[in-house]
């Protein structure tokens, strides 16, 4: 079962790099958050398979989107 895991967290990443490259501001924004979300699919896989570099790699990831998040949040207009 834990080997699937792979093929969501690679539908995710894909998605999420295709929706942070859109100029629209609340696109962008979910696109960090699918990538948060394929980051936790990552981590879940890599330590099923002992997989240590990509678990770092990952934590990595995850503190440049949560990183691209806020900074997307700041370049939004005011309301």
């Amino acid at each position: 079962m834990w080997d699937l895991v792979q093929w969501p967290a690679m539908a995710a990443s894909l998605a999420a790099a295709w929706l942070v490259a859109s100029s629209a501001e609340r696109r962008r924004a979910f696109g960090f958050w699918v990538f948060l979300l394929s980051n936790l699919l990552w981590i879940a896989w890599g330590v099923h398979t002992a997989g240590w570099a990509l678990v770092v790699l990952q934590f990595g990831l995850a503190l440049m989107n949560l990183r691209g998040l806020r900074q997307n949040d700041a370049e939004a207009p005011a309301d």
